[in-house]
């Protein structure tokens, strides 16, 4: 069949869920038996993410082929079970860079270059790609920001012209708020009803409205703003909050949001998706009773987002391990020796967080000394595992002023250092060690076992390496470097094996984890947090 093109908009306000809703559409489309993907337009001029700092703008996630990417591609993935790769995320500088860049080589042929329609076609170019390239049935685009934004109207305006050109290939999913005032103890359309009148002045007629709201709509407040929106009856749904995201795409299949997309794409929906893994995961998700309490130190803790993947794979993980999880987000700059036994006290595990940066790192110190003495299990991921390595070197092979480049440029003993490659690089965008690279594993290892492979994929995104020099002496003393690079010798992952569970990765496994195929590292991690807080209670 042809490909079908849905466009997934925003009103009222953000962070509404578009990401969720557009994951949870795509999720049923799969159960279906559909090839489904997802895109995110951004509309800021940053290239990517990647130069972003996560007060601005949450996690930076990386994609298979090395972008970095809106941390919404995490969803996207953790919901279709489908690696995302550059396709899936365009932002408006990159538009703009990509028109530049073809007018500088003469592209254009002289012509004036604009906003239409050279911008707009460069945009529909990108959605357009991505189907036939992709070889879909279906591509769900996330328009980034509101409707009424100044910088989403080039998006809009090219989704004006793609619902013409494709004509019933193409569908409008509007994503609005019906906010409930206590006082007046009421639900208002009239924030929607201007929502939606903002779209149709841009010349875009949405097909479906999903209403995001607190309480149950009734059916003949549904009624009206259908009215008012010159949008059929049946086309409008509600997404309630859910108690976790996990839920939406059944709460939205009883909406039937994904038969009506259907039926507006001009194909009749037959039989019921196949949710049974998917309803698998929330039966046990609903059924664990017991808590697992995992500590995060990280500089960021006080972030929702900063570290979305990790609290996602961990929530999976105890999921399938029957358990529930709480996270204690520990703020690594608030560590001391005074305090770390009392900050500490009572968790099962702990994941010393990624980062780049000098602020919270001795905190981050402290505490994997603390978790390696009292033997804790303990996963530290990228900057994580780098501070495992710079901490044993002081504190274990007597190297006091061991440290990254990254941190002290002049330290003596650069148990971390810059990459060789990365020596020359002066530009910061878009320039690290990015992407999924293979790792080979040591027979007989921790890690190697919990893969239950030799040979893995996982995701990096870091510029600083474990310096090999310096690789017989960690080993001699008890650190193990169990998985490397087969290309290179870079040392990926770090182990102690005397110890229950003490395991650093430069690699980033939170960004492969997904509702139908968790991480296996942090199955394993979750398995042996279990395993001690059972030990503890015995």
């Amino acid at each position: 069949m042809e490909t079908k093109y849905i466009f997934v908009t925003g009103g009222v306000v953000s962070s509404l869920g578009k990401g969720i809703i557009s994951s949870s559409l795509a999720c049923l489309l799969k159960a279906r038996g559909y090839r489904a993907t997802i895109q995110k337009f951004d509309p800021y001029i940053n290239i990517d993410p990647g130069t972003l700092n996560p007060y601005e703008h949450g996690e930076c996630y990386v994609t298979v082929d090395g972008h970095e990417a809106d941390l919404d591609l995490g969803h996207y993935e953790r919901f279709t079970n489908v690696p995302t790769t550059r396709a899936n995320n365009v932002t408006t500088g990159r538009i703009y860079q990509s028109v530049i860049e073809k007018e500088r080589r003469g592209d254009y042929l002289g012509k004036t270059v604009q906003i239409i329609p050279h911008i707009t076609d460069e945009i529909k170019r990108n959605v357009m790609a991505l189907g036939k390239t992709g070889n879909f049935d279906f591509v769900i685009t996330e328009i980034g920001g509101v409707v009424g934004d100044i910088e989403s109207l080039p998006f809009l305006e090219a989704v004006r012209q793609l619902r013409w050109e494709l004509e019933g290939d193409c569908v409008c999913v509007h994503l609005t708020y019906v906010p409930y005032i206590q006082a007046a103890k009421e639900l208002k359309t009239k924030p929607t009803q201007h929502s939606v009148k903002q779209l149709q002045q841009l010349g875009i007629q949405p097909d479906v409205l999903v209403l995001r709201t607190e309480h149950d709509i009734p059916s003949t407040m549904k009624k009206k703003i259908a009215q008012f929106c010159n949008v059929s009856p049946d086309a409008v749904v509600q997404s309630a909050d859910a108690p976790s995201i996990y839920k939406v795409p059944v709460l939205m299949h009883r909406q039937h949001l994904d038969e009506i997309v259907m039926r507006k794409a001009g194909i009749e929906p037959s039989g019921e998706p196949d949710m049974s893994a998917w309803n698998e995961f929330l039966a046990r998700m609903d059924s664990a009773t017991d808590t697992v309490t995992i500590g995060l130190v990280g500089k960021y803790v006080e972030l929702q987002d900063a570290y979305k993947s990790i609290d996602e794979s961990l929530f999976q993980a105890a999921t399938y391990c029957g358990k529930k999880v709480s996270i204690r987000y520990i703020h690594s700059e608030k560590i001391t020796p005074g305090n770390v036994a009392s900050l500490l006290e009572g968790i099962d595990g702990a994941v010393i967080a990624p980062g780049f940066g000098q602020r919270g790192i001795e905190g981050k110190f402290v505490a994997l000394e603390w978790c390696r003495t009292h033997d804790l299990p303990t996963f530290g991921i990228c900057l994580g595992m780098q501070c495992m390595v710079i901490e044993f070197a002081r504190n274990v092979l007597g190297l006091k002023d061991a440290n990254s480049t990254e941190m002290a440029p002049n330290t003596p003993h650069n148990v971390i250092d810059l990459m060789e490659e990365q020596k020359s690089i002066h530009n910061m965008g878009g320039t690290m060690r990015l992407g999924a690279y293979g790792c080979t594993l040591r027979q007989g290892s921790r890690v190697a076992s919990a893969y239950g492979s030799l040979h893995i994929s996982e995701r990096h995104r870091h510029r600083f390496e474990f310096n090999s020099d310096y690789r017989t002496r960690f080993e001699e003393a008890g650190m193990q470097c169990v998985g490397e690079n087969p290309d290179t010798g870079l040392v990926e992952v770090v182990e102690i094996p005397q110890l229950r569970w003490y395991i650093g990765t430069q690699y980033h496994p939170e960004y492969s984890s997904t509702v139908l195929s968790p991480s296996p590292l942090f199955l394993d991690f979750m398995k042996s947090a279990i395993a001690y807080k059972d030990e503890k209670i015995k």
